[in-house]
């Protein structure tokens, strides 16, 4: 069996099957685990929606910004903008059955049970202030929210930049925002672990004071898989713990990449999108 992980889909649905194709991949024998966003901006995102879906227990998929805004505007009264490919999700004859699955997905998955032997994805990062151990209680606190009655109006508060730092005592939708802020949205951080939402592009762009969270020491070892960020082209300048670039810019016309997760082995296929 091999697990590959997969970057960002962003709706580039006709890249996804030709790089299953390339992989060989056996829905029988072999895994998959996708970094989020499988949603928006590219043209196929109500395929790509069912085609993981319809995989079942053989995909693993960690929420993204992308597909929380989805349920933003499905299920939490935010508005589309003006970029979104979401409409034929929204007008799909199986939209809640899709949205259904789409929210009990987590934010954050793991294969080990600590040490050198992690592997972490979310579809961001992982805080370098946060254990793995830590990170996982803070996901579960966050999904636990999506999946109860009072998801609704968690999603109509979830967007938001403050608070930009984490601390241990942080109660209520500031600590929600917060926990989703890290895992989906973050980028740059200070030394302090306080993040900046307004830088986008590749490393040039840090803000002073502010570098990419992989280039922050931690105190355990994991293997984290993220997605996120195409800009960094699959790379992980200066990082100082072990960390896995995944979203290369499909939806940006450049390239749908997967992990071989054994081997250490990168394949992938060209956009089409023009």
């Amino acid at each position: 069996m091999t697990t590959y992980a997969i970057g960002d889909l962003q709706g580039c649905h006709d890249e996804f099957v030709a790089l299953l194709e390339q992989l060989d991949f056996d829905p029988h024998r072999d895994r998959l685990w996708l970094a989020g966003d499988l949603v928006n901006r590219g043209p196929g995102s109500l395929d790509c929606l069912r085609e993981v879906m319809a995989l079942g227990e053989t995909a693993t998929t960690v929420l993204g910004n992308h597909d929380l805004h989805l349920l933003a505007v499905a299920r939490g009264g935010a508005r589309e903008n003006r970029k979104d490919t979401l409409s034929a999700i929204l007008a799909a004859p199986d939209r809640e059955r899709l949205l259904d699955w789409l929210q009990s997905r987590p934010l954050l998955v793991r294969r080990g049970s600590g040490g050198q032997g992690d592997t972490v994805m979310t579809h961001a990062g992982l805080l370098p202030q946060w254990s793995v151990e830590q990170a996982v209680v803070l996901a579960g606190e966050a999904e636990s929210r999506l999946a109860s009655e009072r998801a609704g109006a968690f999603l109509e508060q979830m967007y938001g930049n403050a608070p930009a730092c984490w601390r241990d005592d942080l109660d209520g939708i500031d600590r929600l925002r917060m926990i989703i802020n890290v895992f989906t949205r973050m980028r740059f951080i200070d030394a302090a672990g306080c993040l900046d939402f307004a830088a986008k592009e590749g490393l040039d762009s840090a803000p002073a004071g502010f570098a990419p969270w992989f280039q922050f020491p931690r105190d355990d070892d994991p293997w984290l898989l993220f997605g996120h960020w195409a800009a960094l082209q699959g790379e992980t300048p200066a990082s100082r713990v072990r960390a896995e670039a995944l979203d290369t810019g499909c939806v940006w016309g450049n390239r749908l990449t997967a992990l071989d997760l054994e081997s250490g082995r990168r394949t992938s296929v060209p956009s089409r999108q023009g």
